[in-house]
């Protein structure tokens, strides 16, 4: 009987002392990284993806303490897809309840791919759920703003749509898509392939915006860019229109003239050789991979467009020369 006793003695204790470390656990606010965090649930998701994704995104230290608390509530089965907007910290319980009562943020604004700064700055400008904070800015007091250590704003901020609430400022978004870049491209450049003639992964991201700028198709992308590396290791131009056109400014009218292409400034890489100094426009992750894991080198130094989005690729200047005159010439 002494057993006995002691064991539901034993028994309660633990029971007490569980029951206690939960309540502190579901009441001790998460502090949450990188506010505003945004939280993407996908549909299907169950209480276990959801914690391992809260861990993943370091939004808890573990996933069971979550998982038990969320099954002893009996709602673990009531998760509801969509963006959830976190501002500031908020404990396990609250963050729960959130996610079963679909507290999800419905306003979003979306960055393309190839888009300029100037075009992001312009759709900032015309949203109208968002505090305008850095619309009289320069573009060198928004990179100070948000905390970039960058001269130069083009290409630094990640294209893809941001979900926020009312309370958000332009600033605010920014700083997010800045913070998303660093994070993709520093996660890519650790998987580079070997050889390339990069010294920082901000050279690789100039030559991702070109990537970009050259072609919209996704299997192309590997191929432009393995051309590209091919003419900077012999030391040839990259003789690309794209970068002429971002040198051109407001006076490109939407075509490239021969004396444009003579006109000698720092992004015209008809008259300069390597790359330009800066990014040309935000490229996306495709691009970004392709700048970093080109295709296997096939030779290939030029490429023409034939009319439909698609290019020709050649190793000779005869057959580009020949290829032009096919499809730009419409020779046969």
């Amino acid at each position: 009987m002494r057993l006995v006793s002691r064991l539901t003695l034993l028994a309660t204790i633990l029971a007490i002392a569980g029951a206690a470390w939960l309540w502190h656990f579901s009441q001790t606010p998460l502090a949450i990284p990188d506010k505003p965090h945004a939280l993407v649930v996908k549909p299907g998701s169950t209480i276990r993806t959801v914690a391992r994704q809260l861990v993943e995104e370091r939004m808890l230290e573990e996933p069971w303490s979550f998982m038990i608390m969320a099954r002893l509530t009996g709602h673990a089965a009531d998760l509801k897809a969509g963006n959830y907007l976190f501002d500031s910290d908020v404990s396990p319980y609250r963050l729960f309840g959130m996610l079963t009562n679909g507290d999800v943020t419905q306003i979003g604004i979306t960055f393309i791919e190839g888009w300029t700064f100037h075009q992001m700055r312009d759709e900032l400008n015309r949203h109208e759920g968002i505090k305008h904070l850095g619309m009289g800015l320069s573009d060198a007091e928004i990179l100070r703003r948000i905390g970039a250590s960058e001269p130069y704003p083009e290409g630094l901020f990640f294209p893809d749509t941001y979900y926020f609430s009312s309370s958000m400022s332009d600033l605010d978004i920014l700083k997010r898509a800045y913070q998303a870049m660093h994070q993709k491209l520093d996660s890519a450049w650790q998987t580079r392939s070997p050889s390339l003639p990069y010294a920082t992964p901000y050279e690789a991201l100039i030559l991702a915006s070109i990537v970009e700028k050259e072609t919209g198709k996704t299997e192309e992308r590997p191929k432009i860019a393995r051309v590209f590396l091919n003419r900077l290791k012999m030391g040839m131009r990259l003789q690309t229109d794209p970068t002429v056109i971002y040198g051109m400014g407001e006076s490109f009218d939407g075509n490239i003239r021969k004396r444009d292409l003579l006109a000698d400034n720092p992004y015209n890489t008809y008259t300069r050789s390597g790359l330009p100094p800066t990014p040309i426009a935000n490229p996306g992750m495709g691009a970004i991979e392709a700048a970093l894991n080109p295709d296997m080198d096939t030779g290939y130094l030029y490429f023409v467009g034939k009319g439909d989005g698609s290019h020709v690729f050649s190793k000779t200047l005869t057959e580009h020369n020949r290829a032009v005159t096919r499809y730009q010439l419409g020779k046969n």
